[in-house]
């Protein structure tokens, strides 16, 4: 028998292999990392007032921006868990997100005194504010690497930095639960800035950790 008939004879009742769904498992990872998050928040620093956040905009236009930014980051993640995947259009999300929020931060300076400004972007924690959203993003970041390490990402910068971005946008949304700035423009600048540090770790880490 020559080779050629004996491959086709090997080859003939073989199905293509159907993937195994990756989005399920990424979902798993983020809920298991978030809730140790929220175990850390609330041993470190605790909990704002949460029935008085409730009715507060400010806490749900940062709930909504840093979800938002989450989401996109889960969607980019599972694309580029796989050979060849595109982005898609889940960068647009970032930045319409981005977009939206500078566009409240600009309508709050045109409501705000020139002696007021200066709070209305730095607030209370501007100096922690971004690393204490990178220590939150920790444990996401972490369980989404985890499983990362066990798919088959090419783009091994970008798929780190797309886990960081979704650690990111998860560990921002947790320490809302605790933080208690108001202002837009102090959440454009200071939750985009910790978020964006968990995204540029993740690609250095990524670059190393996601080898084959």
């Amino acid at each position: 028998m020559k080779t050629d008939e004996l491959i086709g004879l090997l080859a003939k009742d073989t199905a293509p292999a159907t993937p195994k769904p990756f989005a399920p498992g990424l979902l798993g990872a983020a809920v298991v990392g978030a809730l140790i998050s929220a175990l850390v928040l609330i041993a470190w620093l605790g909990l704002r007032p949460m029935g008085a956040a409730m009715h507060s905009p400010p806490f749900w236009m940062k709930t909504v921006y840093t979800a938002l930014i989450a989401v996109a980051g889960f969607m980019i993640t599972a694309r580029l868990a796989r050979p060849g995947a595109r982005l898609g259009w889940a960068p647009w999300i970032v930045a319409a997100a981005v977009a939206w929020l500078a566009m409240l931060a600009m309508m709050e300076m045109r409501r705000t005194p020139a002696s007021g400004m200066s709070h209305l972007w730095l607030g209370w924690t501007w100096k922690i504010c971004a690393l204490r959203i990178l220590a939150l993003s920790t444990p996401v970041f972490v369980a989404v690497l985890w499983l990362l390490r066990r798919m088959a990402p090419t783009r091994l910068a970008l798929a780190g930095a797309a886990a960081g971005l979704f650690a990111g946008g998860v560990g921002a949304t947790v320490y809302g639960l605790y933080c208690e700035e108001t202002a837009a423009a102090f959440v454009v600048v200071w939750y985009s800035l910790g978020i964006a540090a968990c995204a540029a770790l993740g690609a250095v880490i990524g670059k190393r950790l996601l080898r084959w």
